[in-house]
């Protein structure tokens, strides 16, 4: 599978420079930072939540957890996470578990955790489990437009075990 359809039609359609990023197929986006040999820190992964009758996407570092109850406290939404069968509507270009990191793109609006802001580059699933898209961090907030920043998630450590989050 190559870059999802609606991904490259909305990195077109801003004229960003952009690359992609081939790397040996995985099964996560903290496993695509490994393969790719990049900090996890700068990997943006997509978590598409349910919010009543409306979805959002929350954005994350590879290298951290969603903090589900957190988020709810942070934002005041009160979401859950999707279903495989959602995500499937939702991103029908894509492989199942290879969500971009581009909710406008799929008419979702995000939110993003501040650990993302302050990378100089980004880097994002293309809708592959093969592929990364990279990004100049400036270029991918315009690519998130009106996105909501806060922080919910918890750091993992190198093997991706869950380690307590900073105060």
């Amino acid at each position: 599978m190559a870059i999802a359809a609606t991904v490259e039609r909305s990195l077109k359609a801003s004229g960003i420079p952009y690359e992609l990023l081939p790397h040996a197929p995985t099964k996560s986006s903290y496993g695509s930072a490994r393969a790719a040999h990049l900090p996890a820190r700068q990997l943006a992964k997509g978590v598409l939540l349910k919010e009543k009758d409306k979805y959002l996407l929350a954005v994350l570092p590879a290298s951290r957890k969603l903090d589900l109850s957190w988020l709810r406290s942070e934002t005041g939404r009160a979401c859950e996470l999707a279903s495989e069968a959602e995500l499937s509507q939702i991103f029908p270009d894509c492989a199942p578990g290879a969500v971009p990191a581009l909710g406008p793109a799929y008419g979702l609006q995000a939110v993003v955790e501040r650990a993302l802001c302050g990378q100089s580059e980004l880097y994002f699933e293309a809708g592959d489990h093969e592929e990364l898209v990279h990004v100049r961090e400036a270029d991918y907030e315009t690519l998130i437009g009106e996105a909501e920043y806060c922080s919910f998630t918890t750091l993992l450590d190198d093997v991706g075990a869950e380690r307590a989050r900073p105060l």
